[in-house]
C-alpha cells in the first residue's frame, strides 16, 4: 500500500463513544483501532521504552500487513541528545525486532532546543541496522542546511515533513525514496482539526513529491476529541482524489 495513513497512538479515552464504541474495553482497543486502519506510529516508546513481549504481543494482535511505525525513545533523543547512540539504538531494536513484519519506519523527533549537529546525526543513523527505515523529525531551524540534507540522502533517511497550524513547519526536501508526514494540529473548527482545503494541498504536496510506487506514512498527531481520527480519514480521502491509494480509514 503506497499511502499509509494513521494516527499518533491509539490509546485516547476521548475516542470512546466515537472509534471505540461505550463499553468496549480499554484492553480491546487495538483489536477495534486494526479494524478502521493499517497502520499506527506507536508513541509509548518515546517515554519508555516497551519490552520485547509488548512489542511481540502487539504483534500478535495485528493483522497480517499491519504496520507500526515506533518514536524512538527520548533516551536517545533528548538526553542523550543523539550522543553516544550505540547502546540506545540497540536496545530499541532489539526491543521493537520483537514486531516482526510489522515493524515500520523509526522515527527520531529531535527536541526543540537541539540545535543542527550533522555528524551527531550521521552517527546515530549509522548504528541502525542496515534495510531499517529511519524518520528524523528536527524541531530547531539550524538544521535547515545543505549538510544536513546530505547526511540524510546518504543515509537513506526520510526528513518528516511536519505540520503545524495547516502549514509545513519544515522544508519539504525529499531525502529517501519513501516519505514520512506528522499532523500535529490545524487551525479549523473545533480545534485541533484540519479543514478540507489544508489536507487537499497536503495530499498534493505528497502527489508532487513521489511516484505512486513510493510508499508514504502519514500520521495524525492531532488526537483531543478524536480530530485525528476524522482527519486521517479526510486527508485519506483527498489523496485518492489526488491518484494515491491510500490505506483504509474509518467510513471506507
Amino acid at each position: 500500500m503506497p499511502l499509509l495513513v494513521g494516527t499518533s497512538g491509539w490509546q485516547y479515552a476521548d475516542w470512546r463513544g466515537g472509534l471505540y464504541p461505550r463499553g468496549l474495553p480499554q484492553r480491546l482497543w487495538l483489536e477495534e483501532y486494526v479494524r478502521h486502519f493499517a497502520t499506527v506510529e506507536n508513541n509509548n516508546a518515546f517515554y519508555r521504552l516497551p519490552s520485547p513481549e509488548n512489542f511481540a504481543a502487539w504483534r500478535e494482535r495485528t493483522p497480517e500487513g499491519f504496520v507500526m511505525a515506533v518514536k524512538a525513545s527520548r533516551y536517545l533523543t533528548h538526553i542523550k541528545r543523539l550522543h553516544d547512540p550505540a547502546e540506545p539504538v540497540a536496545r530499541l531494536m532489539r526491543h521493537a525486532s520483537a514486531l516482526g513484519d510489522r515493524l515500520g519506519p523509526v522515527l527520531l523527533q529531535l527536541p526543540p532546543t537541539l540545535r543542527a549537529d550533522a555528524g551527531a546525526l550521521d552517527g546515530t543513523l549509522a548504528r541502525f541496522p542496515a534495510g531499517t527505515r529511519v524518520a528524523v523529525e528536527p524541531r530547531h531551524p539550524s538544521w535547515w542546511t545543505d549538510e544536513v540534507r546530505a547526511v540524510l540522502e546518504h543515509r537513506g533517511a526520510a526528513l518528516c515533513w511536519a505540520d503545524a497550524d495547516s502549514r509545513p513547519v519544515t522544508p519539504l526536501w525529499r531525502t529517501a525514496d519513501w516519505g514520512y508526514v506528522r499532523f500535529h494540529h490545524g487551525r479549523a473548527e473545533p480545534w485541533p482539526r484540519y479543514g478540507r482545503r489544508a489536507l487537499t494541498a497536503w495530499a498534493g504536496r505528497v502527489a508532487d513529491a513521489w511516484p505512486r510506487t513510493a510508499t508514504v506514512y502519514a500520521y495524525f498527531n492531532n488526537d483531543p476529541g478524536g480530530a485525528a481520527v476524522a482527519d486521517a480519514a479526510a486527508f485519506a480521502r483527498a489523496a485518492r482524489r489526488a491518484g494515491w491509494d491510500a490505506s483504509r480509514t474509518p467510513g471506507d
